[in-house]
């Protein structure tokens, strides 16, 4: 994925993407995160690959700036992974039918960094493929609350990767932390990080899961390139009347004579 530049008043910023880097984290349990979500994405030069999860059958989240790119001419989703070069047999490999990105999303900001994609096939839920919840549109998560992040990919600045799934813990931020972030917006992100920059999510991370408590609060967006601390994620409780309204037309689509059906 071509790194997209973010200048702040603070430094410059690029947006993760690619594999997934889990610095200072460790290998879960294989299929111990069954709504991690492998995306793989092609264009006409080259192919990139970003986190997300699932939420519904038929559903995925993840941040728009993974598929907001020229020339794409695929989007495959895996689920089921844990070493995402191997054939496992838990692993289910499903075409994207089409993708919803956040009407006001900003690629220079991260501003409204969140995509639905629509699967079809729909996945089937097995012991190694399952639902991620949702937080309801008033429930927020606070500073202070630890949270975990997995993913696939770089463990280190100098691009090292890793095939297997790893997870990082990280601390959910008072939101001056994230000031140093020109367009840092409090309704819609939220600021995390490890205070001691041991631990990060990177390159490829992006559109992963922030799991607080059973639920995603938020999705890998952007931090800075060269700093590792703090992290900005997108905030789903503020987008949760949009995602119930993309879920809903996703839905209808599925309906005999519907005009949006294949």
């Amino acid at each position: 994925m071509l790194l997209l530049l973010l200048l702040t008043s603070a430094s410059v910023l690029l947006p993760w993407a690619g594999a997934g880097r889990i610095i200072g984290g460790r290998e879960v349990k294989p299929h111990s995160r069954p709504y991690m979500a492998y995306l793989k994405i092609q264009t006409h030069s080259k192919t990139s690959s970003c986190g997300g999860f699932l939420i519904r059958p038929d559903a995925v989240l993840s941040a728009a700036h993974c598929v907001d790119k020229e020339g794409i001419m695929r989007v495959t989703v895996i689920l089921g992974a844990h070493n995402i070069s191997d054939r496992e047999r838990s692993q289910q490999k499903i075409r994207v039918g089409h993708w919803v990105i956040h009407p006001n999303y900003c690629r220079v900001s991260f501003k409204n960094d969140i995509v639905l994609l629509k699967l079809k096939p729909t996945a089937r839920i097995t012991e190694y493929v399952q639902l991620l919840s949702l937080p309801r549109s008033n429930e927020r998560v606070t500073a202070g609350a630890e949270c975990k992040v997995s993913g696939w990919g770089w463990t280190s600045v100098t691009g090292l990767r890793t095939n297997v799934m790893k997870e990082v813990e990280l601390k959910v931020q008072n939101e001056e932390k994230c000031q140093q972030f020109r367009n840092y917006q409090r309704q819609s992100m939220i600021c995390v990080g490890d205070d001691y920059g041991k631990k990060a999510v990177y390159h490829g991370d992006s559109g992963g899961p922030l799991v607080c408590g059973q639920k995603a609060h938020g999705i890998v967006s952007h931090g800075h390139k060269q700093c590792l601390f703090p992290e900005v994620f997108t905030r789903i409780s503020y987008f949760e009347p949009w995602i119930r309204e993309q879920l809903r037309r996703f839905a209808l689509q599925e309906l005999p004579g519907s005009p949006s059906s294949d």
